[in-house]
């Protein structure tokens, strides 16, 4: 994100799509985030979830939503506890949120321990020499930081094993541990009768009930409508933060939280028995108009949003009213058969809603052919950004492709513990 990024009034922004074209003349298209839905849904995840607490996860950006947008706006709201997957994710995150825990779920390699105090975040361990090479690099430096220990209950991607995790029980009896949380991962969460989610259950209730006095985290979005059993002392949603449908066997209990616009650069108009972009998959049945709409893959909008002769693509909102994607999506471009549009209904210029006005993430999903955590993390770095809410006086514009990085506080100071007791031989 720029540095200093140029407000707009929001009179002057969200007035009128006019008003909005002329002021973001630059961008082919404004990714909105509603920080106030954000806030919304993680209320009511957490209140789902009492009396566990209520955690975000803020990794790929917070989904392509602005990590540091998003942390403050929670961090504000009562947020806690943020998860990311990188330490460079974290150094952004606590630039924008000095007080809150934050656990990096990619792990821990040697000789990045000083990172992990200099910005004071915490490493989740899911390996027994990365737990080893953490103790190394705490008794050498006296750091006190505390790590999660993530434990493997069926996903077999990251993890200790069952039998590792038992083998380091008899550090946690002997107390001064440094473990300040023991989590795992559901597999089939959004599938309310997998019998894979009892299983994990059952396995994580019984390894993490000898991790005395060590807090306990399993669920994810989907995972915290599984019900009470499933939330322990904590919960981790990510996905279902940001709008997307933690029960998709049900109704989204979800609100949306990306708007994404795009401008018409031409109107044109063709002949029956033309055809429409590369290849020439689409032929107009009637004369046809078309919006040609600056957007395209290179953006995040996915190709496989396409139409053709035989199947019907994507929709986008065109004057309030829904219009098909006509031929193939490009790398800039797209082009909008608005055929059945009012005349001057839409010009050059004005702007059409690919994301929003009732089109969700997850039927955006449906048409890429992929799920809505995709759709939001490919979201490009070519549009204008603008967030409104999360008491933001005004909503601010900021091209996303103008990101600095941002200098981390400084490291707290670091006072000499006593000595964990040795990993089992």
């Amino acid at each position: 994100m720029a540095s200093d990024p140029k407000t707009i009034s929001q009179s002057g922004l969200l007035s009128a799509e006019a008003n909005q074209a002329a002021a973001l003349a630059a961008y082919g298209g404004v990714l909105t985030v509603d920080l106030d839905a954000i806030i919304a849904n993680w209320r009511k995840l957490e209140k789902t979830a009492v009396p566990a607490e209520c955690s975000a996860v803020i990794k790929a950006d917070a989904y392509g939503c602005g990590a540091a947008e998003v942390a403050r706006a929670l961090s504000k709201a009562g947020c806690k506890t943020f998860f990311v997957a990188t330490i460079e994710e974290a150094r952004k995150v606590r630039a924008a949120v000095p007080e809150p825990t934050i656990y990096v779920l990619g792990g821990y390699f040697q000789n990045t321990g000083e990172h992990y105090a200099k910005i004071n975040c915490r490493p989740v361990i899911g390996d027994l020499n990365e737990l080893a090479e953490w103790d190394v690099f705490c008794r050498r430096t006296g750091w006190t930081g505390g790590t999660a220990v993530h434990i493997d209950t069926g996903m077999n991607r990251l993890g200790l094993t069952l039998s590792e995790a038992q083998a380091i029980i008899p550090r946690i009896n002997a107390g001064d541990h440094g473990i300040t949380l023991v989590m795992s991962h559901l597999v089939s969460a959004e599938q309310l009768n997998s019998p894979v989610n009892a299983k994990q259950l059952a396995a994580f209730r019984g390894i993490a009930s000898e991790f005395s006095g060590v807090p306990a985290a399993l669920a994810n979005s989907s995972g915290i409508f599984l019900g009470a059993p499933f939330q322990f002392d904590m919960v981790r949603p990510g996905a279902a933060l940001y709008g997307v449908n933690p029960t998709p066997e049900a109704d989204n209990p979800m609100q949306p939280v990306v708007d994404l616009k795009a401008r018409i650069v031409q109107i044109r108009t063709i002949e029956r028995g033309e055809s429409v972009g590369y290849g020439g998959t689409w032929t107009a049945r009637r004369p046809t108009k078309l919006a040609i709409i600056a957007v395209g893959y290179a953006d995040g909008y996915f190709r496989a949003a396409s139409s053709n002769d035989g199947t019907r693509g994507a929709e986008v909102i065109v004057a309030g009213k829904r219009c098909p994607v006509a031929g193939r999506v490009s790398m800039d471009l797209i082009a909008i058969d608005i055929t059945d549009l009012p005349p001057n209904a839409a010009r050059r210029g004005h702007m059409v809603t690919l994301l929003g006005e009732g089109i969700t993430v997850d039927e955006l999903a449906h048409h890429f052919g992929t799920i809505g955590y995709e759709v939001l993390t490919s979201l490009g770095h070519r549009y204008a950004r603008l967030y409104k809410g999360g008491n933001v006086e005004e909503p601010l514009v900021k091209p996303a492709a103008a990101q600095t990085a941002e200098q981390p506080p400084s490291p707290p100071p670091i006072e000499q513990p006593a000595a964990p007791p040795p990993l089992p031989g």
